[in-house]
């Protein structure tokens, strides 16, 4: 898959999260929870039942229980049988990943630099999802719904700027 393929997925996926978060976050804050642990459990059960489908060879002796899938499949199930458990938990992750998408942004208009010039502009909003992921870190529990929210637009405006950086920085990305 192409480069420009993967940011323009990225961004996609990153402008649909923020609209349901906008749209829904209270809904969304149990659903993410849920959603997060069946993809912890998709895989582990992929794992556990080809391990007790496929027959044994000769040649590979013997075979050793995926004990990593069965704790995954634990760990999903419990994301999904006690999601309001975790919300707490996510809003670290959540300010984490704003902390870390402002950085690769910001990263990324840096190394543009060196084949395009980059307008002031362009590090506003990369900077404003750095102080947002600080701000959800240091208050994670003042108001769930309305830091969802704030992660939402975050989340929108991180999309639309990648899409943005994609478009004007296209000559770098083709090199």
């Amino acid at each position: 898959m192409k480069f420009e393929n993967v940011i323009l997925i990225r961004s996609a996926l990153a402008i649909v999260l923020g609209f349901v978060l906008v749209m829904w976050p209270d809904a969304a804050v149990n659903y993410l929870v849920i959603l997060i642990g069946v993809l912890f459990m998709l895989p582990a059960l992929y794992a556990l039942i080809r391990y007790f489908v496929r027959p044994a060879q000769p040649e590979e002796g013997k075979r050793i229980f995926p004990i990593e899938a069965a704790g995954s499949l634990l760990l999903g199930a419990w994301l999904v049988a006690t999601p309001t458990f975790f919300v707490n938990i996510l809003m670290y992750v959540l300010g984490g990943i704003l902390v870390i998408a402002g950085i690769q942004q910001l990263v990324s208009l840096i190394q543009a630099r060196r084949w395009s010039h980059v307008p002031f502009g362009f590090y506003l909003m990369p900077t404003l999802l750095l102080l947002t992921g600080a701000m959800i870190l240091a208050y994670p529990f003042d108001a769930v719904a309305n830091t969802f929210v704030i992660f939402g637009i975050a989340s929108l405006f991180y999309g639309v700027c990648e899409l943005i950086n994609a478009y004007k920085f296209k000559k770098g990305l083709e090199e």
